[in-house]
C-alpha cells in the first residue's frame, strides 16, 4: 500500500486506505487476468469462489469443473466443488467429488487436504 488517501470510499474516508475490493470488482480482475492467461488455474479457482460467495451455484460449478479440466490434481478445487454441490442439493454428485479429490490428494501425499476432504465425505455419508 503506498498510504496514498483514495477520496469516494467509506472505508477510505474513515481510514485514509481503499476500501477491500467488492466481488464485482474481484471478478472483473480475475477475467482481464483469464484473458492473458485462460488455463490459470489460480484465477480459475478465484472465478469459481466469487461466484460460490454470490450464491451462483450454477456459475460456481461450471467454473470450480474448468479448474479440475485445466489442473485435475487441485485439491481444494474437489473439496469447494463439492461444498458448491452440497450447497445446489447434489448430494450425490458432491460424494462422488470428494471421493475424487481425496484419491488425488493422497496420491500427492497432501495430508491436510486428504483430512478435509475425508472429514467432510464423513459428514455426507
Amino acid at each position: 500500500m503506498t498510504g496514498e488517501k483514495v477520496v469516494g470510499s467509506p472505508i477510505a474516508c474513515r481510514t485514509g486506505y481503499p476500501a477491500p475490493m467488492q466481488t464485482q470488482g474481484r471478478l472483473e480482475a480475475l477475467m482481464a487476468m483469464l484473458a492473458r492467461d485462460p488455463n490459470d488455474a489460480f484465477c480459475l479457482y478465484g472465478v469459481a469462489q466469487e461466484h460460490a460467495k454470490a450464491d451462483r451455484l450454477d456459475e460456481a460449478i461450471g467454473w470450480y469443473e474448468r479448474v479440475l479440466a485445466v489442473e485435475p490434481t487441485h485439491a481444494y478445487a474437489h473439496f469447494h466443488l463439492a461444498k458448491t454441490l452440497e450447497r445446489a442439493g447434489r448430494v450425490p454428485a458432491a460424494i462422488e467429488t470428494l471421493q475424487r479429490g481425496l484419491q488425488v490428494a493422497r496420491g500427492a501425499g497432501d495430508a491436510k487436504a486428504a483430512n478435509e476432504l475425508a472429514g467432510y465425505l464423513d459428514e455426507l455419508t
